[in-house]
């Protein structure tokens, strides 16, 4: 009966942290932006949080669910494109005339369009009654791809402008992500996919709280770069908000070519979002601080964008 309890306790718990998540993203920067000085220190944590909240996402996919989900590969190689060909040169083009060449937040910009996409994004798929199994497919395949893509842009977009080491950036993105999905998917099938609902009373409520935790720390880590440029504020948010709003709207854009009534909605979601933290562990560990900035703002655009989505979907 106490462990029946405790399960339902958990799930409730979990339950809640998703429906107030936009609050409680929102709190966690406030926090870590207030307690810098205390929380800083603790910034050696953020890839272990990562890498749990990435192995408990994959907790709930299966190979099979994969190879479903890759039968929808014109839908997925939309996504793709329209995530990492279309967004960063959009990016690119934004960062030169409002930064010019040499400036970091053009890299930022650029960053952020690059990274993998949002784990967040399932959670909004979900709710909005989406393909769930189509989101997390896209999502780890993006992530896998991850080690090769992320440098591989950069290099594209910067060249010669730009050292930094691009072995350590695979080796941290395999760390982080592949090795954790990997995992995740590997246990999920060999439990036969019980794995998933029985951890989920404990998995489901802390994968929130570490994904706030890599918020809170990221957030205290970047809190002195931040202040030090409150003067360029007035060009980098429009500018973030700007490209947060054409992620989204490309992802609009794919989804009209889709037939499929439960695709569109997660088109926009998947095309949308990215995984920010995941970008301002990058830019802080590869580039100069201030290139995580963009990227930092891009966490307080990207939730109200996605809460605006699922309104419009309401009303529909």
């Amino acid at each position: 009966m106490k462990a029946t309890l405790n399960k339902s306790w958990g799930l409730r718990f979990g339950a809640k942290l998703d429906q107030y998540l936009f609050i409680l993203i929102l709190v966690s920067l406030v926090l870590g932006f207030v307690f810098s000085w205390l929380l800083y220190r603790f910034n050696g944590a953020i890839p272990y949080l990562f890498a749990y909240v990435t192995f408990i996402m994959a907790l709930g996919c299966s190979w099979t669910q994969i190879k479903q989900a890759l039968q929808m590969r014109y839908a997925m190689l939309l996504v793709l494109i329209a995530s990492h060909v279309v967004a960063p040169l959009i990016a690119y083009g934004m960062g030169i005339l409002i930064f010019g060449a040499e400036s970091p937040y053009l890299i930022g910009l650029v960053l952020f369009a690059i990274i993998p996409l949002g784990v967040s994004s399932v959670l909004w798929v979900g709710l909005s009654n989406g393909n769930v199994t189509f989101a997390l497919a896209v999502i780890i395949l993006d992530s896998a791809l991850s080690p090769f893509v992320v440098p591989g842009e950069i290099s594209l977009f910067f060249g010669a402008h730009i050292q930094f080491d691009h072995l350590k950036m695979m080796l941290d993105l395999v760390i982080i992500i592949v090795i954790p999905t990997l995992v995740g998917i590997g246990i999920n099938v060999m439990s036969r996919a019980k794995a998933k609902p029985w951890s989920e009373p404990i998995s489901a409520p802390t994968s929130k709280l570490a994904f706030l935790g890599v918020i809170l720390l990221n957030a205290a880590t970047i809190r002195p770069i931040a202040m030090q440029v409150k003067q360029d504020m007035l060009y980098i948010f429009p500018a973030v908000l700007v490209l947060v709003g054409v992620c989204y709207g490309l992802g609009m854009l794919i989804a009209r070519l889709q037939s499929n009534n439960s695709l569109p909605i997660t088109m926009v979601y998947t095309t949308g979002m990215r995984n920010n933290s995941l970008g301002i562990v990058l830019a802080l560990s590869f580039f100069e601080a201030r290139a995580a900035v963009p990227v930092l703002l891009s966490i307080l655009i990207q939730q109200p964008f996605a809460s605006l989505v699922q309104w419009i979907i309401k009303k529909k």
